[in-house]
């Protein structure tokens, strides 16, 4: 048997221990789950969503998106971008403690019961999954049940949403503005998580001196 003495010290290590393996395995697993640095050559690009509210702007988010991991969702994204397609589009559906979600062209101009549902004429856009984690400030393509579903609708996550990873594709991140999603994300709301007072936005590419540094 221990003396007391050498007990306690040897549960301080041992619990000194367990603590350390804890902290690198935390630490591990979030690694496995950040987003790599573009490859050599690789301009990821911007993009400015700016929100309104009762002709009111609510401020305006930046957000990069990843060609190299989602190639046809950037592509999609970008090229309804260059026409305009998301301008007066809604933040149709926002739930605190997950996420905000928009770009129904149904939420332009038919019904809120419609807002959600989609046109079935849009393009489709096969799944593109990663090993990126739905963190808050990734940018996500909303979806049916099919994973191969996937057409204009995004959603931003206000918080981490683990059980999501694998399941939806990861195709951007948030550089600037959180708080303007925290913002959306927090007005009153319907039983349908459908903002009382619709929210629209706008979303125009960035370029040159616009463009902000990149994360690491």
């Amino acid at each position: 048997m221990f003396h007391n003495a050498s007990y306690h010290t040897m549960n301080k290590y041992f619990s000194l221990s367990v603590f350390a393996i804890a902290m690198i395995t935390s630490a591990y697993a979030r690694s496995e789950g950040d987003v790599p640095s573009p490859p050599a050559g690789v301009e990821r690009p911007q993009y400015k969503i700016t929100a309104t509210q009762k002709g009111k702007q609510l401020g305006s988010i930046i957000i990069e998106l990843f060609p190299d991991v989602a190639p046809k969702h950037v592509a999609n994204f970008d090229s309804l971008v260059s026409i305009g397609f998301y301008n007066g589009t809604a933040f149709h559906r926002v739930i605190p403690g997950f996420m905000i979600q928009g770009g129904d062209p149904n939420s332009k101009t038919k019904p809120r019961e419609q807002w959600g549902f989609g046109d079935p004429s849009q393009k489709r856009i096969p799944a593109e999954f990663s090993k990126i984690a739905h963190r808050r400030g990734i940018v996500s393509a909303a979806r049916a049940a099919d994973p191969n579903s996937a057409t204009s609708q995004f959603f931003i996550c206000v918080a981490d949403a683990p059980w999501l990873d694998g399941q939806y594709t990861v195709f951007g991140r948030v550089l600037e503005g959180m708080e303007v999603a925290d913002k959306i994300v927090d007005v009153e709301r319907d039983q349908r998580d459908n903002p009382i007072d619709k929210i629209e936005m706008t979303i125009v590419k960035l370029s040159g001196k616009e463009r902000l540094p990149t994360k690491k």
